[in-house]
């Protein structure tokens, strides 16, 4: 962000996102940027596909045809069948569902938590801002994946149960951001003047600082719903995540390892699915750095 604030009022602050011109500014960067464009087409395609699952779906996700088991793909099944008959179409048209909700339900989560201790530790400082580092420096210390492994083997597998493990070890970066913009935004000339006309803390945290400390931390939730995709897949590859007959992606890879020579599209399908969603919210990550950056808008 700029050293001042992109407009003030008697009452507050706007940030970037707010400024006039805003949406030109946003369309002329996604103009100037192809791969901003297409992520955001794969997102919306993916965004679809969940949302029109029980229309799109030729079968049940679940349902089982041991008459068919392995089949290759055919016009019945576009995907072809797993081990147990099951149409891999269908399962990866559920499986978006799956993915994308807990994504972004993960990111928010600890989106809002790693704002309001960043928030605290930044502007109460001291023993406060101490103690709330200390933790996330406990959290850093391990690997997302390793951390989040412990956890959901303590609370049973199951993917509600690895979705809680990955927004526990999700918010210690935010919190480290919001903190970093809080301390350097708090000895702003308008906090000060918000001070002077009787503001209270939680009105300059929520108009003034917040605002103004966004843009980071969008960036950063955006690229990190693709990294949770990839972590929840993962844990339900090695069994401590999503439980059969559940149609996660990253379960149907693992179900279709031990066929991966001979009937390869049970993994392929679920895999280029994984591959695709993931690159389209880093491509619109980009981006949507590029719209934030003021170096990069004034170009």
């Amino acid at each position: 962000m700029s050293s001042t604030p992109i407009s003030i009022r008697r009452s507050g602050t706007r940030s970037v996102l707010a400024e006039p011109g805003a949406a030109r500014a946003v369309w002329r960067t996604v103009r100037r940027s192809p791969l901003t464009l297409a992520g955001a087409v794969v997102i919306a395609f993916f965004v679809i596909v969940a949302a029109l699952a029980p229309w799109l779906a030729v079968q049940s996700p679940i349902a089982q045809d041991l008459n068919q088991r392995l089949a290759p793909p055919s016009v019945p099944h576009p995907f072809g069948t797993d081990s147990l008959g099951r149409d891999v179409y269908s399962r990866v048209v559920y499986g978006a569902r799956i993915s994308v909700v807990s994504g972004v339900a993960v990111v928010a989560a600890a989106f809002a938590f790693g704002i309001a201790a960043g928030t605290a530790a930044g502007w109460r400082a001291g023993w406060w801002d101490e103690t709330l580092m200390r933790v996330t420096d406990m959290f850093l210390a391990f690997p997302s994946l390793v951390l989040a492994l412990a956890i959901s083997a303590i609370l049973r597998p199951s993917l509600t149960n690895a979705l809680i493990a990955i927004a526990v070890v999700s918010w210690p970066p935010y919190g480290r951001l919001t903190r970093a913009q809080v301390l350097s935004l708090r000895s702003r000339d308008y906090i000060e003047a918000a001070r002077a006309e009787g503001a209270t803390d939680l009105m300059i945290i929520v108009r003034h600082l917040i605002p103004n400390a966004i843009a980071p931390l969008l960036v950063q939730g955006t690229l990190d719903v693709g990294n949770i995709i990839l972590i929840s897949a993962g844990l339900s590859f090695i069994g401590f995540g999503a439980q059969p007959p559940t149609p996660e992606w990253g379960l149907m890879v693992s179900e279709g390892r031990s066929f991966l020579m001979e009937q390869w599209w049970i993994a392929t399908f679920p895999a280029v699915a994984i591959l695709l969603l993931v690159l389209g919210f880093n491509l619109v990550g980009d981006g949507i750095r590029d719209v934030l950056d003021p170096r990069l808008r004034t170009r």
